[in-house]
């Protein structure tokens, strides 16, 4: 009996010694399986701080302003994946005109949307950089080009660096002529920059060519109320476009995409925002509007009046 007694409390004795080796090791190496800004902060006798948003048991979504390098979203529920998500890089460029807080929270979240760019339609493409600089708004430029973005001519122009316009108008003949996103000239960059940009303005004037400008032709109520309408290419809810007349201009849009203003050639044919290669023509008989025809360059899409 007592030795049975004994053996007992020897296996109770190897078994609470085995624990405790556990135990300790588990203490000793558990750092090593943390991160390395978790196992600083255990090093300093400090929690890790939890992040704001997070719930037990859920997973955790991003939290605006998160660290560089932490994804906005599962990338693999954008089909493309991995190349960015769309949508993503329309938030971005749409943001860069004016919101510079949602800027930060973006290019924090994946710094590559500095590059980002967006066609807003026909070919009317514009970068984030592209979207600062025609609208003069400096901090959200000098920050994207401080995260990567390529700089510009126009963003050059806009911040009032007139000896880099200088450079690059003198190596490449004409170029003060192009036009940027939405077909905004050089020389509105330029006096977009304010003051700061004041001497870019000065250079730019005397190479302003006028007849290079393209000749628009006006339209009375009556032909502005007879284009306007639907005008189906196809049966899906988004297979047609849309020509209507609002704040004093008239303008394209299919559904689910961005209004683009029209500008008339003369003889019904128009060109879109920013893309002055690009024609939508208007097919008109006795006074009435029967179809529209896009030529990107040649003849596209054809759609009916409904």
């Amino acid at each position: 009996m007592q030795q049975d007694k004994r053996m007992k409390q020897e296996e109770s004795i190897n078994t609470l010694d085995r624990r405790t080796l556990l135990i300790s090791s588990a203490a000793l190496l558990s750092p090593l399986l943390l991160p390395i800004p978790l196992r600083l902060s255990a090093a300093a006798g400090t929690a890790p701080q939890p992040v704001p948003g997070a719930a037990q048991g859920k997973a955790m979504e991003p939290a605006p302003g998160q660290a560089s390098g932490q994804p906005l979203a599962n990338p693999l529920k954008n089909d493309l994946y991995p190349t960015t998500d769309p949508e993503l890089a329309k938030e971005m460029v749409g943001a860069s005109h004016a919101n510079f807080t949602k800027v930060k929270e973006l290019v924090e979240a994946k710094p590559s949307l500095a590059r980002a760019s967006w066609d807003w339609g026909f070919g009317d493409w514009e970068t984030a950089l592209g979207a600062a600089s025609h609208m003069g708004n400096k901090d959200i430029a000098r920050f994207l080009l401080a995260h990567g973005a390529p700089p510009t001519l126009f963003s050059a122009a806009m911040l009032g660096q007139l000896e880099v316009v200088k450079a690059i108008v003198a190596a490449n003949p004409g170029v003060e002529q192009f036009k940027g996103p939405h077909g905004i000239p050089l020389i509105a960059h330029a006096k977009a920059g304010g003051e700061p940009a004041a001497a870019v303005v000065t250079y730019l004037e005397p190479l302003e060519k006028p007849e290079s400008q393209i000749a628009l032709k006006p339209l009375s109520e009556e032909e502005i109320k007879m284009l306007c309408g639907n005008y189906s290419f196809g049966k899906g809810e988004r297979d047609h476009f849309e020509i209507d007349f609002v704040d004093e201009r008239l303008g394209v849009l299919r559904p689910g995409g961005t209004r683009r203003f029209l500008f008339h050639l003369g003889d019904f044919e128009f060109y879109p925002s920013g893309v002055e290669s690009v024609r939508l023509r208007f097919t008109v008989q006795g006074g009435k509007a029967g179809a529209l025809t896009v030529f990107d360059p040649g003849p596209g899409v054809k759609a009916v009046r409904g």
